[in-house]
């Protein structure tokens, strides 16, 4: 059995135009803190990023983030992080968040957020980790492309689409619980992969 001790969030770098976005970022930073569940994010300030780290931060917990040598301006670096960690690019952020998460939770964002998702998704079909994936459907944000990846598997174009058995998420306060269960029955070992393959990826 093993257990949820840090999130990796992906999220936008702005705010959006919905305010319940926002707020559903705040709310879930508040709970990860209370229970003491870390941040693993992009390490930005501006948007849902920084909704969802100062929430960590205002509430007690640890946030550590990772971000790209050239985005440190662009997006604001976060300067009350626990961690922070400076990458040379984009490659070696995403593997370093794969690293230090037990879990992904895809609040609402852009194309960048949905990249992030789609690879774990790919890496979670394909066999190499076992850590759950969660898209947080805000007012039906995701709906989209649930659709798709239904879609895809009707086509016969997703063909081991039990491996990826990503949650969907409505409220957020379902979030955290939905996440323990779906980790509870996986080793740790299962959880992250093997160590050699996930090093390639």
């Amino acid at each position: 059995m093993s257990k949820i001790r840090r999130i990796c969030v992906y999220c936008g770098s702005s705010p959006g135009s919905d305010p319940a976005h926002v707020a559903a970022a705040r709310r879930l930073g508040r709970l990860m803190a209370e229970h003491r569940i870390g941040l693993v994010y992009g390490g930005g300030s501006n948007g849902l990023m920084g909704a969802v780290a100062n929430a960590v931060v205002d509430h007690g917990g640890e946030v550590v983030g990772v971000i790209p040598e050239f985005l440190r301006t662009k997006e604001n670096q976060f300067d009350r992080a626990t961690e922070l960690v400076v990458t040379r690019d984009m490659h070696e952020r995403k593997q370093i968040m794969f690293d230090r998460a037990d879990a992904f939770v895809a609040l609402p964002g852009g194309i960048g957020t949905l990249e992030e998702l789609v690879e774990q998704l790919t890496w979670a079909q394909l066999g190499r980790h076992k850590k759950p994936i969660l898209l947080a459907d805000i007012g039906g944000f995701w709906q989209p492309l649930v659709t798709v990846l239904q879609t895809m598997r009707t086509a016969g174009f997703i063909h081991n689409g039990g491996l990826m058995n990503y949650r969907v998420c409505e409220r957020v306060d379902d979030i955290l619980p939905t996440l323990a269960a779906a980790v509870a029955p996986v080793s740790e070992a299962e959880k992250a992969g093997d160590p050699a393959t996930v090093s390639r990826m």
